[in-house]
């Protein structure tokens, strides 16, 4: 039990001393926080150098004369670029045929794939091409997991030495809420990792449907549904007629007796 005590005095008073200044941290990441390695040359034991975490999306929107060819011109790039289609749809209105694709393509890849599928398109109605350096907010992650990794080897060490019921119980819950904060921190690292390593680049390609050919298109139907709707009016009519012919034939009987009536009384 001596042991036991000593062991977890002594891991309270080294994790202590390597407490640096840093906000936002837990208390338990207070206790173990390494400094996060800022990039440099690797000499000996030194960490090693992290590349730029560089996030890359773009946005393009043009008109062309040939939604298939073009469908085809951007398939074919994205074969060449080891990309793929995350998303495809289409969407009609009054005016315009729109295809809209969302594409994942491998960073490296980025501007190639932007140039191969610029070709051809004479003028972009939109064109947004952003990148976000997240090379601090990966550093950070990828420290805070470190020191949480430490603080989780500490406490099995302790583990180890514990005798009694509660101090294992009580230790196998601060090691379980630990583990919890690791896997939570290696999800937001893959998800950032995911993000750098492939680019998004959304396409929106339209056709405008020629005018001259609207109005003919236009023009004729409408002269065909007036004479559909002359023809059905003047059926509807005569059915009506067909439908009443029995008041039709009281009211002719009604007005010949009520003429003869009235010839009578003339003479």
């Amino acid at each position: 039990m001596r042991q036991f005590f000593f062991l977890f005095f002594a891991v309270l008073t080294f994790s202590s001393c390597e407490k640096h200044a840093e906000p936002a941290y837990s208390a338990d990441e207070k206790m173990m926080t390494v400094n996060a390695p800022a990039p440099r040359e690797s000499n000996g034991n030194e960490s090693p150098i992290i590349s730029q975490k560089i996030i890359k999306e773009a946005f393009l929107k043009f008109e062309t004369n040939d939604l298939e060819n073009t469908y085809n011109q951007i398939k074919t790039a994205i074969a060449a670029n080891k990309a793929s289609i995350q998303n495809d749809s289409q969407e009609k209105d009054y005016g315009t045929v729109t295809r809209r694709l969302t594409v994942r393509i491998p960073s490296q890849n980025f501007d190639p794939f932007l140039e191969s599928i610029s070709k051809g398109v004479s003028y972009f109605d939109e064109k947004n091409i952003s990148s976000q350096n997240v090379t601090e907010e990966y550093i950070d992650l990828t420290s805070r997991l470190n020191t949480k990794r430490k603080l989780e080897e500490r406490y099995i060490e302790i583990l180890k030495k514990a005798t009694k019921v509660s101090e294992i119980l009580e230790i196998e819950k601060q090691i379980s809420a630990i583990r919890e904060e690791i896997e939570a921190k290696q999800g937001q690292l893959k998800y950032l990792e995911s993000r750098v390593s492939e680019s998004t680049v959304t396409i929106e390609f339209y056709k405008t449907i020629a005018q001259k050919e609207g109005v003919k298109i236009s023009y004729g139907s409408k002269i065909w549904n007036s004479i559909q709707s002359g023809f059905f009016s003047l059926s509807d009519f005569l059915l009506s007629l067909i439908s009443v012919w029995p008041f039709i034939i009281l009211i002719c009987v009604l007005a010949y007796f009520i003429r003869k009536r009235f010839k009578r009384k003339k003479i």
